[in-house]
């Protein structure tokens, strides 16, 4: 069997895929769609006129703009803070509970952002569970008699946001911190630093990319938030987009707010890349250290002060919101048999299991072609459309459903004139758009998921059933594809569990009578009955911990491995 050969002086790759024309064809589809959003919204905001413009200038953005700006700073130093010191907690030292915080800690991630600012403003209203011990422990009668801080304010949004978005932060500096091992501190300690010292002036320096990072992540989604800053009263540059669409009609206008989104992601990005630019360490022998190493053990009083720094975030983050919706729920849940909630769910779980499908199938198609033809092009294709998740979910929204209008009008116009039929709007205004939505935001997770599998499966394996006598679609199906069905199964669950959970890009593109669970809870929520979507809310932090589960086994698996 001819493995290579000779072409101008070069060799060829081994696998004959290397210029099958569907491969490609498909990878480039793929980084359109995601581009294809960004250039329709670019053209619609150039489009509009100066006076909207100028309105937003004088009257909108300044504020918005402002807001947004402290909202992310507060949010940044809050997950900092509430991220790193578990974090170094956790991986440093031993202390009673350590292994079950290390992973409950993570748990604040089943819960989104505007489920925890609903639970919260419930939790601190005046009849809530605060207020009421407060007037019972001193005697007061009516909220004339003491003053109470507003949840429903700009430092309730940065706290609300930052309790449930800290993994992100707690995630990458505990892998950094695992991965340095002690020898640094232990360095330090012999030439006279005392712990905490050793802490702030080596072990912090020496994580900051992967501190960086989770906030940089934490920072994304606290853009994507729409949920929660309109709950809380706060109107940030992505509340400005709905309201400026919806509200005040004005659709250019949107778009023109939605470009600033871009600008300030864009920022975001580009400040997370220079703060990590001279970024770089030698992990060799850091590893090996790390896996001879055992934690601190305290005792006593710093054992307990340890205990209650971990537990706290946990708290703040998974734990009340839990009690509030979930207490809530058990005086509900005759909702179960409530049509609308039973139809809110098989449209979640169907458009949700759609996105992961298509998903799924995209991340392959772009890895895989990626694997098979090794072009730096391809690759480039590929980091382009992993790309999406950092779009914001409003902004996604605006840019897909003005090339789907355009479309349906487009066809229905020509089937006027061709055949007299009036097609009407047949992608706008459909689940498809959600789908699409979907797909686009969430392709870069999908895509991490099945490229962690690629990379587990040397090209070796791929040589090797070519060389018994199988073809590429034969090595495809029959040895590639059964070794990364965990994968296939992590990415698509993933996927499944945040198209559940999502709600900004699905309130502005849902079809009219359309409810998932997300829109559920926030149709009820926005009308201050947030009681009543309880059970709603419920089955998405339900459904949101599965992940984290997944996500805490291979942690613990992992740290088992460096600590063991």
């Amino acid at each position: 069997m001819k493995l290579a050969t000779l072409e101008e002086g070069r060799p060829r790759p081994f696998f004959p895929l290397d210029d099958h024309p569907l491969l490609r064809f498909g990878a480039l589809a793929a980084g359109l769609a995601v581009l294809l959003p960004l250039l329709a919204l670019i053209a619609l905001s150039l489009s509009g006129g100066g006076a909207d413009w100028a309105h937003l200038a004088r009257n909108v953005l300044p504020i918005a703009v402002r807001t947004t700006a402290l909202v992310m700073a507060g949010v940044a130093l809050l997950t900092a803070s509430m991220g790193i010191i578990p974090a170094w907690l956790t991986a440093y030292y031993e202390f009673p509970g350590r292994r079950t915080l290390a992973w409950a800690l993570v748990l604040p991630l089943a819960v989104p952002t505007y489920l925890a600012a609903y639970a919260y403003g419930e939790f601190f209203t005046f009849t809530g569970p605060a207020q009421t011990l407060l007037r019972a422990l001193f005697g007061f009668h009516s909220a004339r008699d003491y003053w109470f801080p507003d949840v429903r304010s700009l430092w309730g949004a940065v706290m609300v946001l930052s309790f449930v978005l800290y993994p992100y932060v707690y995630l990458t500096t505990r892998s950094a911190f695992l991965m340095q091992g002690r020898n640094a501190t232990d360095v330090a300690r012999t030439l006279g630093a005392s712990p905490l010292r050793a802490f702030l002036q080596v072990l912090l320096p020496m994580a900051r990319p992967a501190i960086i990072i989770g906030v940089t992540l934490a920072l994304m989604e606290t853009l994507n938030d729409i949920g929660a800053v309109e709950f809380l009263g706060v109107r940030t540059l992505t509340s400005t987009v709905y309201t400026t669409w919806l509200n005040q009609g004005s659709l250019s206008g949107a778009a023109q707010i939605a470009c600033m989104m871009l600008i300030v992601v864009l920022c975001v990005i580009l400040a997370e890349r220079w703060a990590r630019r001279k970024q770089s360490f030698h992990l060799g022998r850091s590893s090996s250290m790390a896996q001879r190493s055992s934690p601190i053990r305290l005792r006593g009083a710093r054992a307990a002060l340890a205990f209650t720094a971990c537990l706290l975030p946990i708290i703040a983050g998974f734990a009340l919101p839990f009690y509030v919706l979930g207490s809530s729920a058990l005086k509900r849940f005759d909702q179960l048999l409530d049509p609308v909630l039973q139809e809110a769910i098989l449209t979640s779980v169907g458009v949700a299991g759609a996105a992961a499908v298509v998903t799924v199938g995209l991340a392959f198609l772009l890895t895989y072609t990626v694997r098979v033809t090794r072009s730096r092009n391809m690759l480039l294709v590929n980091r382009f459309a992993a790309l999406g998740y950092a779009i914001p979910g409003t902004v996604l929204a605006l840019g897909i459903l003005i090339p789907l209008a355009r479309f349906d009008n487009l066809l229905d116009q020509w089937m006027q004139s061709a055949f007299g039929i009036k097609t009407g709007l047949l992608l706008t205004g459909s689940a498809l758009c959600i789908v699409y939505a979907m797909s686009v935001r969430f392709l870069a997770m999908a895509e991490g998921a099945v490229e962690a599998g690629f990379h587990k499966v040397p090209t070796h394996i791929d040589m090797a059933a070519r060389t018994l006598g199988r073809n590429a679609r034969e090595t495809l199906f029959q040895v590639l594809l059964p070794i990364l069905k965990p994968a296939f199964l992590t990415a698509g669950l993933l996927v499944f569990i945040d198209g559940i959970k999502e709600l900004s890009a699905t309130i502005l593109l849902r079809p009219f009578n359309y409810n998932s669970l997300s829109t559920y809870v926030y149709e009820r929520a926005s009308r201050a009955a947030v009681e009543d979507a309880s059970v709603a809310a419920l089955l998405i932090m339900l459904a949101g911990i599965v992940p984290v589960i997944v996500l805490t086994r291979t942690i613990n698996a992992g740290v088992a491995r460096t600590e063991g």
